[in-house]
Parts: structure tokens; C-alpha cells; sequence
């Protein structure tokens, strides 16, 4: 399979890249495209934040999980309830509830895993992976459309703080093809090369400290001292004539795999309908999220899922660093939040195997809509033996269960038909983030997702 990288953002591509072409493996393009991510894609991740990804080591063979999502705070503490910020945000053709607030901010994991990857698996020194996202925030990046559009929807919480100053800097908010300037984050990324661990123990870590004490937030010194990512097994599901290895939990796929139809004799109709009866998954859940995923010429390969919820609306003061969310996505929390304890997630980097070894990689971001997002391309291109390219491109549908959402280029009997079944199904007027962004690095090419301006690329 050749060497690729496909992520978010052509920049955060391009950080990949260039550590590729500078003799780095799977996990040094990861962690440096990771961290571009956390500046050319802030309406989607942040450093803040957290995610989980998957790492094969094509030497020993040996594919392991890593946590890095978010832990409840507290500890040290005493018990007290988080006093959040609720808004009802337009999103498409529905209102959508968020709470934020600096009390929404768990742990952040983010930084951990990245140092933990690059610990167990990297080659190339530390700051030398964070140079591309340091000379990005240096000198702004290209804001995409499909951003600008999530960030109108999204205005109340970005520009609710210190990110007016960030999203709408003349008072009117970023358009697609401005310059997204975030001058605070060469800041934050410089302390972050000198010292991997200022996020728990440094600069950075006084700095939320003080943010969290000022206005209400509920983490502690104790919660960043104790945070640690963590590595387990991958979760290996049997799929065609080999096996899928990703994550449990909230993801789901280790259940739907086994209930995948195989489509590559189906008609297109018969596709929709069949893969509609097996994906249906709950329509809340709209927090933001972005995917990047590598192999290198070795044949390692690692994918690597982050997010920052919604964000709360509080940025680091001279750091542009946005708080994440998680304490309020609603679909997260199961059961009581106990300090130190990680919260659940849906995303699923995932890694696909048959007899000839690796043949794909792929993550994707969207909530609730990300299993649907990319169990479907990943049968295209696995089943129906679709190019990368055209199974992302491919126009998608969730089912969602009061309604079927679709985007333009759905097939039109099917949807006919499920309406007839009873299933309303909501039309939208053009491809939309809704559906989720996967990125994939496969047998059949490489793609990022056009509906978050996504992109691919190999190296020279």
C-alpha cells in the first residue's frame, strides 16, 4: 500500500507530509499533523482537548489502541455540580442543545497521547514534530469554507469569549478564504517544544489553573498531574475475507460490523435500504471533531481521532487555546462522572487486514453520524472495491430514528421507499458536515473529506 496522509485541512495534511519526506514514520506524521490540526482546524479540535487512536507497528505486526480522550475533574476537590451555559444553536434544519461553559472542560488528554505515541513509536525528535503547527500559527492558515460555514452555525460559543477576537476580528465573522490568525498559539506550541509536559505541570498548565479558578471551571493541579494516556488492545472484528481492528465503547462498530450486508451485488437502491436497516444510530450529538490518519513506506499505520466537543467558549488568555466541552455533550455521559475517570467516546480510528496484511486505514469526525460515515465508506472501498476518492465522495444518508437525513445524489427510489415504510426522511440541498468527515489511506488511494474541506496527499 503506498505512504499517504489524509486529514481535515490541506495544511494539516502538509504537516504529515513533510515529516514523512523528512524521514519520520506513521507516528511522527501523526503527532505533527495532529498538532497542525489544533490551529488550521480550531472549529474542530484543539490542544485542549482529547481523542483515541490506533497504532500498527509493521515491524512486530502488533496493532494497540491509545487513550487520550478526556477525564472527569475533581480530584482534590470538593464534590460540586457544574454550573453550565445552555444554548439552542441552529444546526441545518434544527435547533440543537449545547452547555458550555468553563465548568464543561474535562481533563485535557490531547497532549498526553501525543507524547505517548511519539515515546513509544516516533524517530524524529520532539520539537521538530511541532515546527509545522508553529510556523502555521506564526502566519495564520487559510480558513475553508466548510469551516466558515460551521463556525456561522456555531457563532454564539466561538466568538462568546476571547474567540471574537479569533473568529470575527473586524466584527463580522471569518469567511471561507480568510486568514484564520491565532497568534496566541505560536505561544502556547513554543512552551509545548520545550517542555511536552507543560499542559499538566508548566506554563500551560497555570494558565488554565488560573482560568479555571477565575471563572468556575471545575479541574484541579491533582486532575493534570494524574492525567496519563493509555495503551490496550485493539478490538479485532471479522469482516469479509478479513477483520477490522478499531474500538469499543460508544462506537459501536464491534456490534454493526457483524450486521453489514454485502453490497457489492446489490443495486444501488438495495444498498441504501439495506445498509439503512443496520445503521441507525441516535440523530443527537453534534460536537466537533477531526481525523487523521498516515501509513508510511514501512507500512506502519496510525490513525488518530481528536476533538474538543462544541469548545466552551473560553480561550486561554495570550494563548488562544480553547477549553473543551465534553462535561455538557449530553450523549457522552453515562451514568455519574467520578474524578479521574475517563469519559466515553464514539470515535473508532480503525484498521482493516486481510491475507496480503494491511489494506486499509481510516478514521472519521461527526458525532453520532460517524460510525455511519465511515462503516460506509469502508465497505465501499472493502465490498464494492470503490477508489478511496469515490466512496468518500460518494453522496451519504444517516438514519437517525425519527427521520432519515440525505444528502443530494441519495437514491431516489429508496428513499421513496422508506418513506412509504413510515421512515420520514429529511433532504438536504447539498452535501453537508452533518455527515461526518472521514479520512482514509487504502489500497485504492487516499482521500480526505470535501464536506470539511478534508485532503490527501502522498509523499515524494
Amino acid at each position: 500500500m503506498q505512504a499517504g496522509v489524509a486529514a481535515g485541512h490541506p495544511a494539516t495534511t502538509a504537516a504529515g507530509i513533510a515529516i514523512l519526506e523528512a524521514g519520520g514514520n506513521a507516528a511522527d506524521a501523526a503527532v505533527a499533523a495532529s498538532l497542525a490540526s489544533c490551529v488550521a482546524e480550531t472549529v474542530m479540535t484543539g490542544l485542549l482537548g482529547g481523542g483515541h487512536a490506533i497504532y500498527f507497528d509493521a515491524a512486530s505486526e502488533r496493532t494497540r489502541n491509545l487513550d487520550c480522550f478526556v477525564a472527569a475533574p475533581g480530584l482534590g476537590a470538593d464534590t460540586r455540580d457544574a454550573e453550565l451555559i445552555h444554548l439552542d444553536v441552529p444546526f441545518g434544519a434544527e435547533l440543537v442543545h449545547y452547555a458550555v461553559g468553563p465548568a464543561s472542560c474535562g481533563v485535557p488528554g490531547l497532549p498526553a497521547g501525543l507524547v505517548a505515541l511519539w515515546d513509544r513509536h516516533g524517530g524524529l525528535p520532539w520539537a521538530e514534530l511541532v515546527e509545522p503547527a508553529l510556523r502555521l500559527a506564526e502566519t495564520g492558515v487559510e480558513f475553508p469554507p466548510a469551516h466558515a460555514a460551521c463556525l456561522a452555525m456555531l457563532a454564539p460559543v466561538m466568538t462568546m469569549n476571547e474567540g471574537a477576537a479569533i473568529y470575527a476580528p473586524t466584527g463580522q465573522l471569518l469567511r471561507g478564504g480568510e486568514r484564520l490568525l491565532q497568534p496566541g498559539l505560536a505561544s502556547a506550541l513554543a512552551a509545548l517544544a520545550d517542555d511536552p509536559a507543560s499542559v499538566y505541570r508548566g506554563s500551560i498548565a497555570a494558565s488554565l489553573l488560573a482560568l479555571c479558578e477565575e471563572r468556575g471551571g471545575l479541574i484541579t493541579k491533582h486532575d493534570l498531574q494524574a492525567y496519563a494516556a493509555a495503551w490496550s488492545e485493539s478490538v479485532a472484528v471479522d469482516y469479509l475475507d478479513g477483520r477490522l481492528l478499531t474500538r469499543a465503547d460508544l462506537s459501536g462498530l464491534p456490534e454493526t460490523v457483524p450486521r453489514l450486508p454485502r453490497i457489492q451485488q446489490l443495486s444501488e437502491t438495495e444498498r441504501v435500504l439495506a445498509l439503512a436497516a443496520v445503521l441507525q444510530a441516535p440523530s443527537t450529538g453534534w460536537g466537533d471533531t477531526t481525523n487523521v490518519t498516515v501509513v508510511d513506506t514501512h507500512g506502519n499505520a496510525c490513525v488518530f481521532t481528536t476533538s474538543l466537543g462544541l469548545g466552551s467558549g473560553d480561550f486561554l488568555p495570550g494563548l488562544d487555546l480553547h477549553l473543551n466541552s465534553m462535561l455538557g455533550e449530553a450523549d457522552l455521559i453515562r451514568g455519574r462522572l467520578v474524578p479521574g475517570q475517563r469519559m466515553q467516546s464514539m470515535m473508532a480510528p480503525t484498521l482493516a487486514f486481510d491475507g496480503d496484511g494491511l489494506s486499509l486505514a481510516a478514521g472519521a469526525a461527526g458525532g453520532t453520524r460517524l460510525r455511519t460515515a465511515l462503516l460506509g465508506v469502508i465497505a465501499g472501498i472493502l465490498d464494492e472495491g470503490l477508489s478511496a476518492a469515490d466512496a468518500v465522495l460518494r453522496p451519504r444518508f444517516h438514519p437517525a430514528p425519527e427521520v432519515v437525513n440525505a444528502e443530494p445524489g441519495v437514491d431516489e427510489v429508496a428513499l421513496a421507499l422508506l418513506e412509504e415504510g413510515g421512515r420520514p426522511v429529511r433532504r438536504w440541498p447539498a452535501p453537508h458536515h452533518y455527515f461526518g468527515g472521514v479520512s482514509v489511506v487504502s489500497r485504492s488511494g487516499s482521500a480526505g473529506d470535501p464536506r470539511r474541506n478534508g485532503a490527501a496527499a502522498t509523499p515524494r
